[in-house]
């Protein structure tokens, strides 16, 4: 979009997460008791993540949300700032920001227990075409959907791309992916959505409703995009992950990086499965997004 001030614009869930990575694989038993390893306090969420990606990138990023008023949402909003995110268009509310304990067992893989107050819920009222008329691009998430809906039809009548976050295949999630122009869904979200258990086919059956290209991670099976009628894979190279959290965020910052710059449909794939495959070998989810550099080394060493 010539004239935008920014390339992309996140709405959507910002947090606070206590990371704990933990000597064993938690059981939740009774009486149970578990050594922490490490612990660390950082900004995560989904979109903040994403758009963290993106302005290491170089991208120019905007964040459009609710923070607390209390000590974490001021940590947030640092952190942010810090790392190059744009906060005009985001608001604070006299409540506890999100916050998120993320228990990490040895192999990366996590659990993750949220808190978030109904005050910071953001509503469709909240936002203003004029944002969306700026940007070249808006990434959503599920978190609040009706505020994500309202953002995406802004951003469509103003000619912006729209990716997409979601959680589940509940009405408003399927009102959300149909109202976005580039899905990037997680293999479960695809499977719930089609009630079909094979991934091509549910691509192929979500082309049928959908116009655009559409995009489903597959974890450590990589990734799989639909353009044009021809489904694209990229592999993720295999790796000692030390902790997943985020990994799907950073691959959909890298993954509208790419877009953006014009990539085609194997090469943003590829770009963006090396970026989700370098955050798993760091801890946390900001904490683990990757420079240009790191990517093109993944990239580089051949998968």
């Amino acid at each position: 979009m010539s004239g935008a001030r920014w390339d992309v614009v996140g709405v959507g869930e910002n947090s606070v997460d206590l990371v704990l990575r933990l000597d064993a694989r938690p059981g939740f038993e009774p009486g149970e008791k578990m050594a922490i390893r490490s612990q660390d306090r950082a900004i995560g969420g989904q979109v903040v993540t994403t758009l963290c990606t993106c302005a290491a990138l170089g991208l120019r990023a905007a964040y459009v949300g609710t923070f607390g008023d209390d000590e974490n949402g001021g940590f947030a909003r640092r952190e942010l700032e810090r790392r190059g995110v744009d906060l005009s268009g985001a608001f604070t509310r006299a409540a506890a920001n999100r916050q998120a304990v993320i228990l990490v067992d040895p192999d990366g893989e996590r659990v993750v227990l949220w808190s978030r107050d109904p005050v910071l819920k953001l509503e469709p009222e909240d936002l203003t075409a004029a944002v969306f008329a700026r940007t070249r691009l808006v990434h959503v998430d599920g978190l609040d959907p009706q505020a994500s809906l309202h953002a995406a039809r802004l951003a469509g009548q103003a000619g912006a791309i729209v990716t997409c976050d979601l959680d589940g295949a509940d009405p408003d999630a399927v009102a959300l992916f149909d109202a976005v122009t580039v899905p990037i869904l997680a293999e479960q979200v695809l499977r719930a959505i089609t009630g079909e258990p094979d991934v091509e086919r549910a691509l192929r059956v979500l082309g049928r409703r959908h116009p655009g290209p559409i995009c489903v991670t597959l974890g450590a099976g990589g990734a799989l995009l639909l353009d044009e009628g021809r489904v694209h894979h990229a592999p993720a190279p295999r790796v000692n992950a030390v902790d997943t959290t985020g990994a799907g965020d950073v691959f959909r910052g890298a993954f509208i990086t790419a877009l953006l710059e014009g990539q085609p449909p194997p090469s943003i794939l590829r770009f963006a499965t090396a970026a989700a495959t370098v955050s798993c070998m760091r801890v946390g989810a900001v904490g683990g997004v990757p420079s240009r550099a790191d990517i093109d080394a993944m990239l580089s060493a051949g998968w």
